[in-house]
């Protein structure tokens, strides 16, 4: 029981001095590509690059020890940190205070599902993610999260739009008029050498060597050059409203989302107060970022000037929120931002300088004829903070990461909200699935090679865990990591202690080592995610499932597709191929096979429908495969009269009954009902190879003594044996195909002289 409540302690079972040394180097290797992928993944989920190293420190050490797989690497990964992003874009705007209070309420309700999932056993619920449907899936979303980060590998600042692939265009459009290609080469120079690297030996740490390498040079090189200037340096007059107006829907944007999560226990309060609806039926009253923070004061008064009488401005403004006002005005101030900071990121200034000594920007073609300048064109950076009018910041290289901040996450536990944790609650069960699904696919992959035992449940648990006590350390939702289990796994990791060191040193990174990441490129960020999900991309699997069953290959191609379509809502291309998998599995179950069998050259008795083989005209032998219950039993009763109809000197019916491995009530009784309906028409009916617990439901039933247990035998060969001579007595019949083989049209002379009736001899 010890080792069950901790699986950690079977660890140090026949462990020693060299099973240490292994996982201490599994440790640092897996270290190396950890920290930059982490930061990269952060960026991808929304959030600034830190918190991938915060989501890199207690995550994985909790995982490990909670789970069941040795080489598990858990941290930050593509696929859930793109999902986070297509959850929580809509709810707040991305590297702002709330949206990371998002990301990391996101992150426990995750947690919560995943233990919950384990603690009751259900990990087989991940089988809801057939193979098809995760193939399709992850095909797409390493396409998906590849072109995400066109716009930073390129260097071109794109807005993004409703949908993924109208991002893209907006991309290559932007590409198309300005591109800086320096940010282009670092990109492709760290993505190329990555490649060659893992080509020359996968154990090199290909990931580091190519972001060190990156950031010397953006460093010695002068990479990410900004300069600081005053509006009034800048001749443009139309760029101090526009400022001035971005900065405004900020605040807007920030008093709103103030004000939902400060109103939402107001509505439990008034749901059942009787007043008249304020937010729909005076479409003339605006509500304002002002009427908010005044009601937020006058947390006591009364005000009778607003929609309704009697009811205090907090109260009218939760009525507000539970119409969906507010929700309205955010996504409409959301909007203007996004139009203001595109606007302001299209500037392209340069700098000149004046007869008098003073450096003023110009726009890039409003230059005054014979300035001196160097023409070298400068942008305004727009993030989602505050611009102040003083303190402009102008980009003139590409963009680098910047400070990271030091030291370690502090503890602080998230900020509950139960509204939030409904809508929240969805979303984590789909990302809960995908994250599980991947880290439960690599682990399998490794327990097989390493004799491991893996038990998917505790691995639920672990992972739950990990999320849930990494929530309180301001970390987003992670999972088990594909690239970096592999290196963990090819550099020899014994135990869990690997990822236990590798997390020390993402702390000593944290701790020390964070000015030395200024430097680094955005482009080598963008190629490090590339790099990731290349891997991901199986195309030879595709062809498989093809070949192996048609409408499998189209649930993965639907899949694919949808999840194409639909990002960067990648939830909904999973549940696409869900339902889809669900509705041909139903559709199975509701049409099961039944054909009428006869005897093949190799003695067995085949479908004579396939095996375009000859069927006796007095006793036929129908195979049911499937189970028997009430969403198919219409189906069997009309393929079996429809068999009985098509045979009219039939005289007797064997139901080869080895296929059928489920009765419920309906299913017996149909069967009763069409035994009678087939005797009453004069058919004797047999059965054959009735399995053991269809024989304990229909004993338990009244089926069984109608049957007769005389009718009932073992193998379909002793049916045939016993009720052959009894239904031709007194049929001269020369060849029955159920003794001889017979195929239609032409006739095996020698299957029907020599073969066919040794065999049939020795089965008998």
């Amino acid at each position: 029981m010890i080792a069950r409540l901790f699986p950690f302690l079977r660890w140090f079972d026949d462990y020693g001095p060299d099973d240490l040394r292994a996982d201490l180097i599994s440790g640092l290797t897996v270290a190396l590509v950890l920290i930059p992928q982490s930061m990269a993944y952060a960026q991808l989920a929304g959030l600034p690059p830190y918190y991938g190293l915060y989501a890199s420190f207690i995550p994985p050490i909790v995982a490990s020890l909670f789970g069941s797989s040795r080489q598990l690497a858990t941290g930050p990964v593509a696929v859930v940190s793109m999902m986070t992003a297509a959850v929580l874009e809509p709810m707040a705007v991305s590297g702002t205070q709330g949206y990371i209070n998002y990301a990391i309420l996101l992150a426990l309700s995750v947690g919560i599902v995943q233990l919950g999932l384990g603690i009751f056993r259900l990990g087989v619920i991940v089988n809801l993610l057939s193979h098809p449907v995760l193939l399709g899936f992850t095909n797409a979303a390493a396409i998906v999260i590849a072109t995400s980060q066109l716009g930073k590998f390129l260097g071109v600042p794109v807005e993004k739009a409703p949908h993924h692939f109208e991002t893209v265009w907006r991309t290559i459009q932007q590409a198309l008029d300005y591109v800086y290609w320096p940010t282009i080469a670092l990109g492709a120079g760290a993505l190329g050498g990555m490649i060659f690297l893992r080509w020359l030996n996968p154990r090199l740490p290909y990931v580091l060597i190519a972001v060190v390498i990156t950031t010397v040079i953006s460093w010695m090189c002068g990479y990410g050059h900004n300069k600081v200037a005053s509006v009034n340096q800048i001749v443009c007059k139309e760029l101090p409203h526009i400022i001035k107006e971005f900065n405004s829907q900020l605040a807007t944007i920030d008093a709103f989302n103030k004000a939902r999560s400060i109103l939402r226990p107001e509505l439990k309060k008034i749901r059942n107060k009787k007043s008249e609806p304020c937010s729909r039926c005076h479409p003339g009253r605006i509500l304002t970022p002002s009427a908010l923070i005044d009601a937020q004061d006058r947390n006591g008064s009364k005000q009778t000037s607003l929609f309704t009488k009697d009811i205090e401005p907090r109260e009218i403004l939760a009525l507000h929120l539970m119409a969906g006002v507010i929700d309205e005005f955010i996504a409409d101030a959301k909007q203007k931002l996004v139009n203001l900071r595109a606007r302001l990121m299209e500037y392209e200034f340069v700098e000149v300088k004046e007869p008098d000594g003073q450096i003023r920007y110009y726009q890039r073609y409003q230059v005054p004829y014979g300035a001196e300048t160097d023409w070298h064109v400068w942008r305004i950076r727009a993030g989602n903070k505050p611009i102040p009018l003083d303190r402009i910041v102008l980009s003139g290289g590409g963009s680098i990461l910047g400070n990271v901040p030091r030291g370690l996450p502090h503890f602080s536990p998230p900020q509950w909200d139960m509204e939030t944790i409904r809508r929240l609650l969805f979303p984590a069960f789909i990302i809960s699935l995908v994250g599980f699904m991947e880290a439960i696919s690599i682990a399998k992959v490794m327990a097989a090679k390493s004799g491991q035992r893996l038990d998917p449940n505790q691995e639920l648990i672990g992972q739950g865990l990990a999320n849930i006590t990494g929530s309180f350390f301001q970390s987003y939702a992670v999972s088990g990591s594909f690239s970096r289990s592999a290196v963990n796994f090819q550099t020899g990791a014994k135990t869990g202690l690997s990822n236990i060191f590798a997390s020390l040193v993402v702390v000593i990174v944290m701790l020390f080592l964070t000015p030395l990441l200024y430097y680094l490129p955005q482009s080598v960020l963008a190629a490090v995610i590339m790099m990731a999900v290349l891997g991901l991309i199986n195309v030879g699997g595709v062809r498989h499932v093809f070949k192996v069953s048609v409408s499998d290959g189209i649930i993965c191609l639907v899949t694919f597709l949808t999840t194409l379509i639909f990002a960067p809502h990648l939830d909904k291309g999973v549940m696409t191929g869900v339902l889809l998998s669900l509705g041909v599995f139903f559709y199975r179950l509701m049409r099961p096979s039944v054909a009428v069998l006869s005897l093949w050259k190799d003695g067995h008795f085949r479908n004579a429908e396939k095996f375009n083989l000859d069927m006796c005209k007095h006793l036929a032998i129908i195979r049911f495969d499937g189970p028997f219950f009430f969403a198919n039993i219409s189906y069997l009763e009309d393929k079996v009269l429809e068999i009985v109809r098509q045979m009219p000197e039939l005289k007797a019916i064997i139901f080869k009954c080895n296929g059928i491995n489920i009765i419920d009530a309906s299913g017996e009784e149909a069967l009763s009902l069409l035994l009678d309906r087939l005797r009453a028409a004069g058919y004797k009916v047999y059965f054959s190879g009735i399995k053991e617990q269809i024989l304990e439901v229909i004993e338990r039933s009244s089926l069984y003594t109608k049957i007769g247990p005389e009718n009932i035998f073992p193998t379909v060969f002793k049916a045939v044996e016993k009720v052959w001579p009894l239904i031709h007595d007194k049929i001269e019949e020369e060849k029955c195909p159920l003794r001889f083989v017979i195929q239609k049209k032409t006739v095996d002379k020698e299957a029907i002289e020599e073969h066919a009736p040794e065999e049939w001899n020795r089965i008998m």
